[in-house]
């Protein structure tokens, strides 16, 4: 039986808007959250498998009414799909409204205590990605599984693939708030990186004057980390009028996505 399906619009190539669960649990949390798939158009009328990007802020990614904008993900999804680029799988998280920054924190901040960021990630391991999984055809491989986000949700993004590789091969970083605690230096150092991973990272230069510092210290602690390789590809941009806001990250979507999931650099 095919899932509640909330189609917007009967657009050629549009994607499939599949709500999950609108009470999604979290056992790690405790918590309930809804979680909506965005499948390819066609998924219905095929076989076919595909990667799967797993992205925060669910809220933000496709509602036009979104009080801070939205990164029309939907509307990005379909253009590419239009000009042949490839189909994945897009698994979009609401957030935790007022509890958000302490579900996106893998750790203690002085103003806004301890973060639950570790049960969170406890959580897309161990209870979401097994159910994509087992509901959809996904190609279920880490070589094949993305996952992202903006703000706080880049920074539990980046945490959860360098902190899990094993599960993630591409991660999608925007602008992220790295500001929070310099314990994701030391985990990005720490961590091993003997299995190949792609890193896009944007952020603009309008926003903190420290944020292009950040990127460059994130990357320095994967580069020359403890195990570090050269199996780890990064692709930064720095958009000289990007600003902190959604618009900026939806704009610069279609780009990750492909240089992510449907470039021919091998892995």
């Amino acid at each position: 039986m095919r899932p509640f399906s909330q189609v917007t619009q009967a657009l050629p190539h549009y994607p499939i808007i599949e709500l999950i669960d609108h009470g999604f649990e979290i056992p790690q949390l405790g918590k309930n959250r809804r979680i909506w798939a965005l499948l390819p158009h066609n998924y219905y009328d095929s076989d076919q498998n595909y990667p799967v990007l797993y992205l925060q802020d669910a809220q933000n990614l496709f509602d036009d009414g979104a009080p801070f904008g939205s990164w029309s993900i939907d509307k990005h999804l379909m253009e590419l799909s239009r000009s042949g680029v490839g189909e994945l799988i897009v698994i979009c998280i609401d957030h935790g409204g007022k509890e958000r920054i302490q579900e996106y924190s893998p750790y203690f901040h002085r103003k806004f205590g301890d973060g639950q960021g570790k049960d969170y990630a406890n959580f897309i391991i161990e209870t979401l990605k097994p159910y994509v999984d087992t509901h959809y055809r996904t190609k279920s491989h880490r070589i094949y599984t993305g996952i992202g986000g903006s703000s706080m949700g880049a920074l539990i993004s980046a945490y959860i693939g360098i902190v899990h590789p094993k599960h993630f091969s591409k991660l999608m970083i925007f602008s992220p708030s790295f500001w929070y605690s310099d314990e994701i230096y030391f985990d990005a150092f720490k961590y091993n990186y003997t299995l190949p991973m792609r890193m896009f990272i944007y952020a603009g230069e309008k926003e903190t004057r420290f944020m292009s510092q950040h990127i460059n210290q994130f990357k320095d602690a994967v580069s020359h980390g403890f195990f570090s390789s050269k199996l780890t590809t990064f692709n930064i941009v720095i958009d000289p009028n990007g600003q902190h806001q959604e618009k900026h990250w939806g704009d610069i979507f279609p780009a990750a996505v492909k240089w992510l999931f449907f470039s021919d650099q091998d892995q």
